[in-house]
């Protein structure tokens, strides 16, 4: 039951970083160098992808749905955070603080749906090349990538009613740098058992499962390589797929780490780091990872540099 079921709040507070002097201005440089360098590279890529028709293939598309998933993942967040460290005004409307729940909510399911479907690519490019072009079609990869953002979006609704129809009584202050669910079930007055129950439900739906799929498919990938005779064979077949895995572990291994470690070490300070890792440094390091040791889109972007120079 609500203690003030007719309570309708307007604001709330977000308190952030526990900063001060010259520690708010190295939370802001750090946190604009990041959103500035994730913005750019994954824009980078996703122009170069859509303009290099070499490039037009479902582990690209893939990829070019990934970086603008995590560009409005990270622009979900980090502005207002940048806002906050700048004014000092923590406020945040409730509307605002709902929509920040939609979008971060869709982005990083989408994120984990869009990984799940790069791991079956490559599963099927690895273990069963003969039938790729067959089996990845076009409406294969597109449909996907479209089932990704549109049930992330559905979801994401979902959970925005859910906190809409929240009531804050005591306390509004959000003990994180963003609007985050558990965040604000831990402040409301409200009777969350029922959503704590559905966030479970959700969290296998599509974490677990996910995350299960995943892990299969490297399981027969791997298996599929160390049969390869050659050693030239083993290292091709296994660089085609060292980025995907790269970002899979860079990206579940900070939630693993947050919501597997023993209470007794339990920290709000260390849960809000443990964030930001896969908040805004996974998404910054994404384009690294998919480019730097990426021969095929090197060579894309420097012939599109070149062909603007000439132009």
């Amino acid at each position: 039951m609500d203690d003030c079921p007719n309570n309708t709040v307007t604001y709330l507070q977000i308190s952030s970083f526990s900063t001060s002097g010259m520690g708010h201005v190295l939370v802001f440089a750090m946190v604009l160098l990041i959103y500035l360098i994730t913005v750019t590279g994954n824009l980078v890529i996703i122009t170069v992808i859509c303009l290099v028709p070499q490039l037009h293939t479902p582990m690209y598309f893939f990829l070019s749905n990934l970086s603008t998933a995590d560009v409005i993942y990270i622009s979900s967040t980090l502005p207002k955070l940048l806002y906050i460290t700048a004014t000092q005004d923590h406020g945040v409307t409730f509307p605002a603080c709902v929509t920040q729940v939609y979008f971060f909510l869709a982005t990083a399911v989408c994120d984990i749906l869009i990984l799940t479907s790069m791991s079956y690519d490559r599963y099927v490019a690895i273990c069963i090349p003969l039938k790729y072009s067959v089996i990845m079609n076009r409406r294969m990869y597109v449909s996907l990538a479209a089932s990704s953002w549109v049930v992330s979006s559905m979801n994401a609704i979902m959970y925005a009613c859910l906190v809409s129809t929240l009531s804050f009584c005591s306390s509004r202050t959000i003990d994180h740098f963003f609007c985050d669910l558990n965040a604000l079930y831990t402040i409301t007055t409200s009777d969350t058992r029922r959503r704590k129950n559905f966030m479970i439900i959700e969290d296998i739906l599509f974490a677990y499962i996910p995350f299960s799929l995943t892990i299969t498919s490297y399981v027969f990938i791997i298996s599929t390589i160390l049969k390869i005779r050659s050693t030239e064979g083993r290292t091709k077949a296994f660089s085609s797929c060292t980025s995907h895995l790269t970002t899979v572990i860079l990206f579940y291994g900070p939630i693993l780490f947050l919501y597997m470690k023993p209470k007794s070490i339990d920290s709000k300070e260390q849960d809000k780091i443990l964030s930001l890792l896969y908040v805004a440094i996974v998404p910054m390091l994404n384009p690294f990872v998919y480019t730097l040791r990426n021969k095929e889109f090197l060579k894309a972007l420097k012939n599109l540099i070149r062909i603007r120079i000439v132009t």
